[in-house]
């Protein structure tokens, strides 16, 4: 039976760490701010930002809301954006995506300065994660996984690691992630040939199909550690992962469960990022 390797436990120790540096920040004058742009009310919108406002105020990080309605044009969007960026008491900027069709999506995250850019999705974070450097943020997905092997000490020096899925969301900096931890990394896709076999040799299996159940108990073996990030709705309306977690369970060493695993560890990750910006502009 595998070990669970739960969210909440990561969570609260990056809590900790977090609720630290924001009192550090305050001492020296300096109050983590969110900004968060929304256009129209999606439900999967407004209830992320639900949780990522409660975060917020539990850890000390403040936040301002630009809400938009749907129709919204181009023009008052980047206007919204801009402001913003120019904000200096605003040291984040989360922006929800997929924009309404009518919008350029491409040329709002161009506009996003990459040093407020806390959901790492302009291309200077990428370049961030693909370079090693502190330009910008990582997604906060990967990055949420990461800290589960942190957490858990599973140490990635010298391991086989795969990585199924190949997003600049999550797939990508995943992989870029991996390999700052010194891990041996393939990325399968659709293309791969037996992808079942290329996964049942990793020691680290990080699963981001987007999928439900699209790996099950014929990828995987005793002695493995795998990350599901995916997030779906079965035929029963119950959520579940990419990982077909009772056929997992008994074979591999750890997983996380989903509900519970990477979801509940991305928002602290992300009020983090915020923290971590702020920190920035003093150095």
């Amino acid at each position: 039976m595998a070990k669970q390797l739960l969210g909440k436990e990561v969570t609260a120790a990056l809590n900790e760490k977090i609720k630290a540096q924001v009192a550090e920040l305050e001492s020296r004058g300096v109050k983590p701010t969110l900004g968060i742009i929304r256009v129209g009310e999606r439900p999967d919108d407004v209830s992320y930002e639900r949780g990522a406002t409660k975060r917020c105020e539990t850890l000390g990080v403040a936040y301002e809301k630009f809400l938009l309605p749907a129709d919204v044009t181009q023009e008052e969007l980047m206007a919204t954006l801009d402001k913003a960026n120019k904000d200096d008491n605003i040291h984040g900027i989360l922006i929800f995506r997929p924009l309404p069709k009518h919008l350029d999506e491409a040329a709002v995250i161009k506009a996003l300065k990459p040093e407020k850019d806390v959901d790492g999705i302009t291309d200077g974070s990428m370049v961030g994660v693909f370079a090693g450097t502190k330009q910008g943020f990582p997604p906060c997905t990967p990055q949420a996984c990461m800290e589960i092997l942190d957490h858990y000490g599973i140490d990635c020096t010298g391991k086989k690691a795969v990585v199924v899925g190949r997003s600049l969301v999550v797939g990508k900096p995943a992989a870029m992630m991996l390999l700052k931890k010194n891990a041996t990394v393939t990325v399968c896709h659709t293309r791969t040939v037996d992808m079942p076999s290329v996964v049942k040799e990793a020691e680290i299996v990080i699963v981001a199909a987007g999928r439900a159940g699209v790996v099950d108990g014929s990828y995987l073996c005793a002695g493995q550690t795998v990350i599901d990030v995916g997030i779906n709705v079965n035929e029963e309306g119950k959520l579940c992962g990419d990982v077909k977690f009772d056929e997992a369970e008994p074979v591999v060493d750890a997983i996380t469960p989903v509900p519970g695993g990477v979801g509940s560890v991305t928002t602290s990750v992300l009020v983090g990022h915020v923290v971590e910006a702020a920190a920035r502009t003093l150095q």
